[in-house]
């Protein structure tokens, strides 16, 4: 069997011991003789399945018994527009930290709902190259909530300190760096994430909401059905059957976090990845060119360029030849990305780095 280093910017790469796990059980899951995509979600295996990965989940990020988890679908996209439509109602107005183009996605779905007042570090020509600093935050104490998305996937930035919005409520979509470092809970009222890239196989949207904001949602009988928090709430994300698998290798993905010894030492590794790769671009003489202020970097999604379009393709074919797949830039912004998620060791940077400095020494100057 031969594994390729997966760059891919989700879906990613995943812990190999969760997959041979998977594997392992795909046929007869907890003596059921069934998979676990065959399970009711309605029998006391799953259920029991079920409430442990929520339990992991809060254990891994340090919340209480006061956090709801809901395990949703449609993705981080489809919350752009359910945080709104639960909260933004009879003329409340939210505030938007805009970094990127998830961000910037989100806002336009708000505004759908209602007033919004934002701060975008959005470039003329309609890049992102920098995360906001504390002055240019501006919130009004009238907001229902603050929104921001930790990290962006597409440009390459991510907050390295956390914005300090007074009393207001903070929500964050965090699907590109969820559970790749400790994060202040205390701050946040409502976090979610797309599973995708840290936490496990498309399919799953994970919500946490603290209780006291959860309580402020819409009635559930004022919006439809299936997008009202009340209603996965109240009933423990079971209310329709749930993405079952997605959310069993959740489950298996965070038991692989907690085993590695948690977010404080993903971290470190994270960091630690992320060092070596950011090394090689500045150590390069302008061969490979990072356009993101270091204070802004993504220790998730390194993205660089090289001299010209030629290059990069001619960069992105002999990575694949060499096994290394993935590493094409977003096709909105071009360039290179090497999408450095929890499951893609130092060992993998490592390698990316030796794939970089002999290519360079192979493909001459920069001009």
């Amino acid at each position: 069997m031969k594994r390729v280093i997966n760059f891919n910017a989700g879906p990613a790469a995943m812990p190999l011991e969760v997959l041979e796990t998977a594997q392992a059980e795909m046929l007869d899951w907890q003596g059921t003789g069934m998979s676990v995509m065959e399970v009711s979600h309605r029998s006391k295996e799953y259920e029991a399945m079920h409430n442990e990965a929520q339990e992991l989940f809060r254990k891994l990020a340090g919340m209480g018994p006061e956090w709801k988890i809901l395990f949703l679908t449609g993705g981080a996209s489809t919350q752009f527009f359910m945080l709104p439509m639960n909260y933004l109602f009879e003329g409340r107005k939210a505030s938007y930290l805009v970094t990127g183009s998830w961000a910037k996605k989100a806002l336009k779905e708000a505004k759908r709902f209602g007033s919004c007042d934002a701060a975008s570090t959005e470039n003329p020509d309609g890049t992102f190259t920098r995360i906001l600093t504390q002055s240019e935050i501006k919130v009004d104490p009238a907001s229902t909530y603050v929104h921001m998305t930790s990290n962006n996937t597409l440009f390459g930035t991510q907050w390295q300190t956390w914005p300090e919005v007074g009393s207001v409520p903070l929500m964050a979509d965090m699907s590109s760096d969820i559970f790749s470092r400790p994060f202040p809970v205390d701050k946040f009222s409502l976090v979610y994430a797309g599973a995708q890239k840290n936490l496990g196989p498309s399919g799953v949207t994970v919500v946490a909401v603290r209780d006291s904001f959860y309580e402020k949602a819409i009635e559930a009988a004022k919006i439809p059905t299936m997008l009202s928090y009340r209603t996965h709430g109240d009933e423990n994300s079971l209310y329709n059957t749930p993405p079952c698998f997605s959310i069993y290798v959740l489950d298996l993905t965070m038991k692989w976090l907690l085993k590695r010894g948690g977010l404080d030492a993903m971290a470190k590794i994270n960091e630690e990845k992320a060092k070596v790769i950011y090394g090689a671009i500045d150590s390069s003489d302008g061969y490979y060119r990072g356009p993101v202020q270091k204070d802004s970097r993504s220790l998730m999604n390194v993205v660089f360029h090289l001299k010209d379009e030629a290059s990069e393709e001619l960069f992105v074919k002999e990575a694949k030849a060499a096994g290394i797949i993935g590493v094409k830039g977003h096709r909105s912004t071009g360039g290179i990305r090497f999408s450095i998620y929890n499951a893609n060791l130092v060992d993998n940077a490592k390698a990316a780095v030796a794939f970089m400095e002999d290519f360079r020494k192979r493909h001459g100057k920069i001009h």
